[in-house]
């Protein structure tokens, strides 16, 4: 898509949680698009496959492991890519935790701190550390994955989760409302459940769905493309809805 607004050519993309699902396919959308892009996880193994997979294809990628939970990970994740390509244009700030643990069931302060943790602040670290160097070259996009749950409490998801989506969602217009004068452009996307290694032997009721089927990850990752590119350029603060019509807002 060279000399459209979707060409990402010179941009330096940073996808956390990007050796699966949504992440991996938004990475591999984001190389196919001109970005040299940064494939993180915690398995480095996994990582390796995807990059590999890219550069096979002609793109340019690089792996730098990283769990978000630590925040001298993330500081490593930030300082690896700018040290490797010499900045960041984009941040898809992808991975999360969503362990399952039934229908209203307990929920323990600890294990509902772990997943505020993991899905909020660590993502707030990541933009700390990421937007700087984006707000002196006025250009930046950062997407923020967020979740159905966190609009209207979600299909099967427990109530951490939905807590934990929900404050992303209020990240994202913060974010945006002093990111914005700059040219560094905050917004999100809700998917709904997504054929994903997470939602394997989940139970998802399809008939609350209007479309009747789970979306694929490269039917989120399409839309986290467009919000990074000059195509959503005035586009600010939003949180996108990808959820096959459960959710009109």
């Amino acid at each position: 898509m060279k000399n459209t607004p979707f060409d990402l050519t010179g941009k330096v993309a940073v996808v956390t949680g990007s050796s699966r699902g949504i992440g991996r396919a938004s990475a591999e959308l984001l190389a196919k698009l001109g970005a040299k892009v940064v494939i993180s996880s915690r398995k480095a193994d996994a990582c390796e496959e995807v990059a590999d997979g890219i550069k096979k294809a002609g793109g340019d990628a690089h792996v730098i492991a990283c769990n978000i939970s630590r925040r001298e990970e993330i500081e490593a994740l930030i300082s690896g890519t700018t040290k490797h390509y010499g900045k960041i244009d984009i941040l898809v700030c992808n991975a999360a935790s969503n362990p399952y643990y039934g229908p209203m069931s307990g929920i323990s302060d600890e294990q509902f701190r772990k997943i505020l943790d993991n899905n909020v602040i660590a993502n707030n670290w990541l933009i700390q550390m990421a937007a700087p160097g984006m707000i002196e070259r006025k250009w930046g996009r950062v997407v923020l994955v967020g979740s159905l749950a966190g609009k209207t409490g979600g299909l099967i998801a427990g109530a951490h989760y939905a807590a934990s989506k929900g404050g992303l969602h209020a990240l994202v217009k913060w974010l945006a409302q002093r990111a914005a004068p700059h040219n560094v452009l905050v917004n999100g996307v809700a998917p709904a459940s997504t054929a994903t290694p997470m939602m394997e032997g989940r139970p998802v009721d399809l008939e609350r769905i209007p479309l009747r089927r789970m979306s694929q990850p490269e039917e989120v990752a399409w839309p986290i493309a467009f919000l990074c590119s000059e195509a959503a350029s005035y586009i600010c603060g939003t949180v996108l809805d990808i959820n096959g019509g459960v959710h009109m807002s």
